[in-house]
Parts: C-alpha cells; structure tokens; sequence
C-alpha cells in the first residue's frame, strides 16, 4: 500500500528535531522564525521535488518569499534538473543584469538530490550575443557536426544546473531564459503512482533535512565562537559561485550599542554585497528593511573603505544595516571575482559615541529621508522578476 496523509504527516512531525538547540522558546522571534524555516523547507522543496531532467525549467529555489540559506537580495535564482547523457538547449535574452551564470552540479539542495560537486560555471557574458543581447547554448556530450553556435561540454555526472541572475540596480531589465531537453522527441508519458508516492514522501521528509543543513551551518560558526567575527568560506560543492569570496559570521548588538562594520574594496570587483539574518539562516526581510546593501545602493567613505552600522534602532547613517528587531544574527559579505578578497571587521560602538567612530563627513539621515528611501527600495524590489 503507498503513503497516505497521515503517513505523510507523522513524517512532517518529526522535522521539528532539525532545530535543537538554537530554537529557543525564550526567544519568541527566534522561535517563530525557526518554525518558519520548516515550513520554507516543505514550499520550496515543492519546487524541486516534482522536477523532470526530460522537461526541466528553472524554478525558484529561493527568493524573497522563500528566504532561507541567507538568500541574497540581489539575485533571481533559478534551478533545473537535468541529465548528463542528455542534450539541452538554453534560449532567452540577457537582460541588463551585472552578470548571469550557470552552475552545472553533480548534485544539488533540492528534494530528490544530494549534494555534489560543481562540474563548470558558464559566464552568459561569455557567449556570443546577438544585438538584443538573445542567445542559444547547447548542452552535450559532444558538440553536434551541424552546431556552429554556443556550446558547452555536459559532463555525465551532471544532475542540476542552478543560474544567478545578479544585480546592483533592483529596477532594471530582468533577463528571460529558457531550457528544453533535445535529443528525446517531445511528448509527456503517464503518471506512475509509486514514482509519485516515492517524491511525496520525500518530500515529507525534506523539511528536516532542509532545516537541518542551515541550522547546522549557524551551529558550526557559534561553536567556533564566531560572534561579531568573519570567517572565510567558498562554499564550493555546496551552492557557492567558483571563485567567490564568502565572509560569514555572527552578531550580537550589546545593548545601548551598534555594531559598526568596516572593510576595505578590492581594486577590480564585479559584484559585491553585505546581508543579515537571523540564527537559523533566514535572509531579514530586505524589502521592507534595508537589512542589506550592495556595491551600488553603499555610500563609500573618502578613504576609499565601506563602513555600515548595524543597529536596532535608526542610526541616522545612511549606511544602516536593519537586523530587523533580530539583537543577534548572520551576516554574510561577498566579493565575486575580485582581485583581492579583503576581509571585514566588526567592533561593538556605544550609540551615543557612533558619529566619534565614523569620518567626520559622514552625511547625516533624518527620519524623512529614510522614509523616502526605504519606500523607494521596496517598490523598485517589487519591480523584479522573482520566478
């Protein structure tokens, strides 16, 4: 007999062990957004779990909704499932994005996969465009005799194939992309109720693994103490864009104080971004706070350094980075192909002693301002494709 609701539920009920010991019933935020993370992980694995390699598409691992694994704000992500013995063609526009790649993978984060190893990043900047910035890219084994256009080797051991779509200016032209599997004619096939049970009951399952991984990651970098500190990460196997500097820690704002946010530039940088969240990895709300910025919504010093200040109340600086009522959290800073991967600090300042801290030019933002600003980021955020 194949799995029935309440097979499918007992399942779910076990998920909530995935959040020992950080969900914390003292912390009512913390506790509510744990049991978020749970139900992320049942929406999203929706998603994946029911993804065919012989008819993929890329569908939204993560996005504004589905913040979890600390999302990044300036990117519209997008998965698919694939076969590496097959053929694809991959057709859209560009759009006027800083960049766009694809990340082939033997394997994923999603449902019905485990995690693997990068297999090659394709640079969409790296192909040939027509005038309208359209394209096409095959996926193969071999490059077909009769192909004269874009191609790149499909390695066999390749499952899935996540794209970034990446950009400073929220308001832009959002690119449009399309895959299809071409060496099988074009046709659906019947449904199978034991392939169907066997999805649903992984599902079922992926909420406990999915918290797991993200809770995991926020308790390896507490048991290294690493409060109001960074380490270095690549992520590599594990999501990360190749070649990616990824600096990530934790904050704790003592109260009456900020945290004050410093770091240097990389002479030659193509993208860059600093985000919070909160204890089990959920991206703050950056919609509806600016609990992020990137290198062009950041006011930069005259000494060539980005300084922000975290803090749970309006510091007045434009560069404030909103926790989001979280007094403790993540915090993580990228820098994508730079020519250095300078590492940022963070130091506890007294509130009352935040303008001594900052360079004597450091505009000042009134409550005006802010309000004006912050409807300006919600909207232009509005504006974005997030499928």
């Amino acid at each position: 007999m194949l799995p029935q609701w309440s097979d499918h539920i007992a399942a779910l009920a076990g998920a909530r062990d995935a959040l020992e010991p950080l969900a914390d019933p003292r912390d009512p935020l913390l506790e509510q957004g744990a049991l978020k993370l749970l139900f992320q992980g049942l929406a999203s694995g929706v998603f994946t779990a029911f993804g065919d390699p012989d008819f993929p598409d890329f569908v939204p691992a993560m996005n504004s909704v589905l913040n979890a694994a600390m999302t990044n704000p300036d990117f519209v992500y997008g998965t698919a499932m694939i076969d590496g013995a097959g053929t694809y063609r991959i057709s859209g526009e560009r759009g006027d994005s800083l960049f766009v790649l694809f990340d082939i993978a033997a394997g994923g984060l999603g449902v019905m996969e485990k995690p693997g190893p990068t297999c090659g990043t394709i640079d969409l900047d790296s192909l040939a465009l027509d005038a309208d910035g359209r394209f096409e890219l095959l996926l193969s084994a071999e490059r077909p005799t009769d192909w004269a256009g874009n191609w790149h080797r499909l390695d066999p051991a390749a499952t899935t194939i996540n794209m970034r779509e990446a950009r400073y200016d929220w308001r832009g032209r959002d690119g449009r992309f399309a895959i299809d599997r071409i060496d099988r004619p074009h046709g659906g096939r019947p449904r199978d109720a034991a392939a169907l049970a066997e999805r649903l009951a992984a599902l079922a399952r992926y909420p406990q693994r999915f918290a797991g991984m993200w809770v995991g990651v926020v308790r390896a970098m507490a048991a290294k103490g690493l409060w109001n500190r960074f380490e270095h990460d690549d992520w590599a196997g594990r999501g990360g864009v190749a070649g990616q500097h990824y600096y990530q820690g934790l904050f704790d704002i003592p109260t009456g104080h900020i945290l004050l946010l410093e770091t240097e530039i990389p002479d030659r940088v193509r993208y860059w971004n600093v985000q919070l969240g909160d204890l089990v990895w959920n991206t703050v709300d950056w919609m509806n706070h600016q609990s992020s910025l990137n290198g062009g919504q950041a006011r930069m010093d005259a000494d060539g350094r980005f300084r922000a200040v975290i803090a749970l109340e309006d510091p007045g600086v434009p560069n404030w980075l909103d926790p989001g009522g979280n007094r403790k959290g993540a915090i993580m800073l990228r820098w994508t192909e730079g020519s250095s991967g300078p590492a940022p600090t963070l130091r506890a300042v007294p509130f009352d002693a935040l303008r001594d801290a900052l360079p004597r030019d450091t505009p000042m933002v009134d409550a005006m301002e802010r309000e004006k600003s912050l409807r300006q980021r919600r909207t232009a955020f509005q504006m974005r494709r997030r499928w």
